[in-house]
């Protein structure tokens, strides 16, 4: 019959929740040496995106434009074509009420032109326009490219560096999360998302917790030191630890940190 593994400590726990501790503060290091540059680098692409769509629009534009101008000259050619033609029906009116008639549709088709003149002339200057934005557009296209790849490359470099060390440092947060009894992994993680910096077990330092201006009584300070139960600062949560052990485990953890990232 297999022995049944005998239950930690409340040392061992208080270590391991330390060791813990450790190793996910690791973890926050080296995401903030990454810092912004993930979203920078998310903004900057959205922003490349949105800029090439923007000058795909303006040149579809363009391109409505230039079919409006061809219609207008087609239109500019059959004008000319039917008053050539009332013109030529004109020498052949047998009264004034028909020459008369094919003068009003002369005329009518020489305002058509005109129109359709004056339209060219208007779509001309939205092709300069447009010509003018595009050409600004391209401009910031290639200043925003040029940044993107900057930034993914910074970005690039911090990964090759830190990504190797990050995931095994995950690996082991999670190993040293299954040392400890459940209980004290969702305390630990609830007090760790609710303060700052992300510290959710602390040594105490000059008779306070690590990171508060508060004392700790001398009596609570001995509890601490003994080591025989969990005890938390009661005014920020996290959880005490004593000097002694909290730099114990951090000469042990600098030489993990050291061999995990090379």
């Amino acid at each position: 019959m297999a022995k049944k593994k005998a239950e930690a400590t409340v040392e061992e726990r208080l270590r391991a929740l330390y060791d813990l501790q450790l190793i996910d503060s690791r973890v926050d290091e080296i995401r903030n040496v990454r810092g912004e540059l993930p979203l920078e680098v998310r903004d900057l692409e959205d922003e490349v995106e949105g800029l090439n769509t923007r000058l795909e629009k303006l040149n579809d534009s363009l391109a409505v434009i230039d079919d409006e101008i061809k219609g207008k000259k087609n239109l500019i050619e059959e004008a000319k074509a039917l008053i050539k033609k009332y013109s030529e029906q004109q020498n052949n009116v047998r009264n004034n009420r028909e020459y008369n008639s094919l003068t009003k549709e002369i005329e009518f088709q020489e305002l058509e032109i005109q129109l359709a003149e004056k339209h060219i002339k208007e779509f001309k200057v939205q092709i300069e326009q447009k010509k003018e934005v595009i050409s600004e557009t391209k401009d910031k296209l290639k200043d925003r490219q040029t940044h993107l790849k900057h930034k993914k490359g910074e970005l690039d470099e911090i990964l090759k560096e830190t990504e190797k060390e990050e995931e095994a440092l995950l690996g082991k947060s999670e190993d040293f999360q299954k040392k400890i009894d459940e209980r004290l992994v969702k305390a630990y993680l609830r007090i760790r998302n609710n303060v700052k910096n992300g510290l959710a077990v602390v040594p105490i330092e000059r008779g306070a917790s690590g990171g508060s201006f508060f004392t700790i009584p001398p009596q609570v300070q001995v509890e601490i030191a003994s080591r025989k139960k969990v005890i938390t600062d009661e005014h920020s949560g996290r959880i005490l630890v004593d000097a002694v052990l909290a730099e114990e485990e951090k000469t042990k953890m600098n030489k993990l940190f050291a061999k995990l990232s090379k």
